[in-house]
């Protein structure tokens, strides 16, 4: 399937059984590669997986629920692991199957400290991704259910103590729903969380988690604040179904096949780039991008009724400053795309008052869109090289200055304090979701993409001219012609 048949309904419904589940999992949470270095003595060899992660430490885990059972998702060994066997009745028809997500916060605390938390959530979103495109993939739909925290810890087994008395625990994060062979233009099945809770409760567990350090150290602003991002109350009214809709239009901006010249052939096939997207270690100083493909891969980024936006079922939070450096067409500087959702002056008046805000050249924005809400466009704020400001910004990071672009995710921050304290694991989410867009369009055209979660966020502020809490930075991302 061409990888762009991904984005706009095109795949064929696949009849799901065991075998579609097994695919659906490999291209969403599997093994991608295994990577080996040193002598033959003593070689050191670990996996790549499909869905990223902050230091390729992968805190996230996967239960799935389908059937009679509740499964943990070995990436290892591509198994699906029984911790619950339940009655099959309460099983809805309809319905593939559950996806459950939980974070281990140690996994990345050990390395990063209380950074931990965060970068956790920003796995959650690259997995949110990774699910709903490998789905998409086997015309299957994929949303978010709204359920709360003590619903998600009871479907997954993470509330057993008894089961972790000798493991690192583990936090739920969201749940998931994959349904199959819906009609266009209605709601996508529905799964009454009761019914299945009760069962549940009632199955017969088995098997424990494994232990991965012989000791823990603590982090207790970890355990505080993921406690205060829990959502502790079901669906709200801001959580409204979006129905299902047929084949999405095309973008308006199409990018060339295979512009970089990396590789040769027809369209990109989906399943090659899914399974072949890679973090980027180092780039080329000397590639560059078509402004025609930088185009097409922000305007992916904003189209809400496309995968893996129809996932997510709030208005877009999260707008991008980039920091262009090597784009065809466009002089190096600081741009904004702004994704819509939110009135561009609203943004305009929060930065820096000598930013210019014009149009960028071969675009479709226009002046008049700074005063449209929910209008989208790329802008120039300032016109001027900007490779030290980026490496500076991103903790001395070659990767932001040697590519052709970097940016910083500006999340409108203060909808944490309007809408509860669950909203802020939300937003990394959408960084999270962002960043999984951009890798796989990356690996499309010949290029690599990294994402960068060390970075001098009240620097990028100061630059930015951003005061208070009202917008934040919350990731930073590059793209460049990778060096292997």
């Amino acid at each position: 399937m061409p990888y762009s048949d991904i984005f706009v309904g095109a795949a064929p419904v696949v009849t799901p059984d065991l075998a579609a589940l097994g695919e659906f999992l490999r291209c969403a949470l599997g093994l991608s590669a295994w990577k080996q270095t040193g002598s033959a003595g003593r070689p050191a060899r670990w996996a790549l997986r499909v869905n990223p992660s902050s230091g390729n430490l992968h805190p996230t885990e996967a239960y799935v629920v389908t059937g009679g059972r509740v499964a943990h998702y070995d990436p290892r060994d591509h198994a699906l692991e029984t911790r619950c066997a339940f009655d099959a009745a309460a099983w809805p028809e309809g319905v593939v199957c559950l996806v459950v997500l939980t974070s281990v916060h140690w996994r990345e605390a050990w390395k990063y400290g209380e950074r931990a938390f965060r970068y956790c959530q920003h796995d959650i979103g690259h997995a949110l991704g990774a699910i709903r495109l490998s789905a998409a993939r086997l015309g299957w739909s994929a949303r978010l259910l709204p359920w709360p925290h003590d619903v998600l810890a009871s479907l997954s087994g993470t509330d057993r103590a008894e089961d972790y008395a000798d493991a690192e625990p583990e936090e739920p994060a969201v749940a998931l729903l994959i349904s199959a062979g819906h009609v266009p233009g209605e709601p996508v099945p529905d799964i009454p969380p009761a019914p299945l809770l009760s069962a549940i409760r009632g199955g017969r567990w088995t098997g424990r988690p494994t232990r991965l350090s012989p000791e823990v150290v603590p982090w207790p602003i970890i355990d505080e604040v993921a406690k205060a991002t829990r959502r502790v109350e079901p669906g709200l009214a801001v959580e409204a179904t979006r129905p299902v809709v047929g084949p999405r239009p095309a973008p308006t901006y199409e990018p060339g096949l295979r512009p970089l010249g990396t590789r040769s052939g027809g369209p990109p096939n989906a399943r090659h780039v899914i399974l072949h997207r890679r973090s980027a270690l180092g780039f080329d100083p000397r590639g560059s991008l078509p402004l025609e493909t930088l185009l097409a891969m922000l305007e992916r980024l904003t189209a809400r009724e496309q995968a893996p936006w129809d996932l997510q079922p709030w208005e877009p939070l999260v707008h991008l400053v980039l920091f262009v450096h090597r784009v065809e067409g466009l002089a190096p500087g600081i741009y904004a795309w702004l994704r819509g959702g939110t009135s561009p002056e609203l943004l305009r008046t929060t930065l820096r008052p000598d930013f210019l805000w014009e149009p960028a050249a071969g675009t479709t924005a226009s002046a008049a869109d700074l005063t449209a809400d929910g209008q989208t466009g790329l802008f120039l704020l300032a016109p001027l090289d900007v490779r030290g400001w980026a490496q500076r910004l991103s903790c001395e990071q070659d990767i932001a200055a040697d590519g052709f672009l970097s940016l910083a995710m500006l999340a409108r921050t203060g909808v944490i304090a309007e809408r509860g304290g669950w909203w802020y694991r939300r937003l990394f989410w959408e960084c999270g979701l962002i960043g999984q867009q951009l890798y796989l369009d990356a690996e499309a055209v010949g290029a690599r993409s990294t994402g960068i979660g060390c970075f001098l966020d009240d620097a990028v502020h100061q630059v930015l001219g951003l005061t208070g809490q009202a917008w934040q930075s919350l990731y930073h991302f590059s793209m460049g012609l990778p060096v292997d």
